[in-house]
This record gives C-alpha cells, sequence and structure tokens, in this order.
C-alpha cells in the first residue's frame, strides 16, 4: 500500500523532535451538500526542530516512532522524488496491462454489466 501524502499547518512545536501538524480537508454535507471543512490533528517527526508554528509542511506515513508519531516532516524535494518513482511504477503497470491485451478484457466486462 503506497504511503500517504498530507500537507497542513504546523500549530505546535514544543516538544523536542515533535510537531502537531493541522490538516484540513473539504467535504460534502450528506445530507445538506453543503461544503464543510473538516481538521485533524496530526503528531510528526521533525528530526531537526527545524518548523516553528505556522508553517506550512508536507507530511508522510511512516512506520510508528512513538504511541502517537507514525508520520514524518518531508522537504519538496523528497515528495517530488516520491510521486516520480509512483508514476513510474503507474507507466510500467500499463504497458504490462497493453502488452497482454488487458485492457480490452477490462471493457468487454463492462460492457456486458447492465444495471
Amino acid at each position: 500500500m503506497p504511503k500517504r501524502i498530507l500537507s497542513g499547518i504546523v500549530i505546535s512545536a514544543n516538544s523536542n523532535k515533535t510537531i502537531v501538524v493541522k490538516v484540513t480537508r473539504r467535504v460534502k454535507h450528506k445530507l445538506y451538500k453543503k461544503i464543510i471543512s473538516r481538521s485533524k490533528n496530526y503528531h510528526v517527526h521533525d528530526e531537526n526542530n527545524q518548523f516553528k508554528v505556522g508553517d506550512n509542511v508536507t507530511i508522510l506515513e511512516s512506520k510508528p516512532i512513538s504511541k502517537l508519531k507514525t508520520w514524518t516532516v518531508v522537504s519538496d524535494s523528497e515528495v517530488k522524488a516520491w510521486y516520480r518513482c509512483n508514476l513510474i511504477y503507474l507507466l510500467l503497470i500499463i504497458q504490462v496491462l497493453k502488452r497482454y491485451n488487458v485492457s480490452k478484457c477490462l471493457v468487454v466486462q463492462k460492457e456486458d454489466q447492465h444495471p
């Protein structure tokens, strides 16, 4: 399973090598169909204590570091490298599927299914 990447704002940097990042996402309410904001706080590992309150950061899911910390702060170059690796992986999968004509089989199965 791929590692998730989120971005948010640092709301606390009081602990040593730990920051708290608030990640806000927008969702549509099921009943009222209004767009509402949901936010969640993540405890993130900051090895060099380089981020301060108010900074915009990108965090990457990692193995558990402590009871609360399962995320690490990443730099922009690391994020670009991660996306590049996943893009290459997807392109390889597409080439394999084209080689074995799997895409035609998938299209036929979708056409056979009627609601």
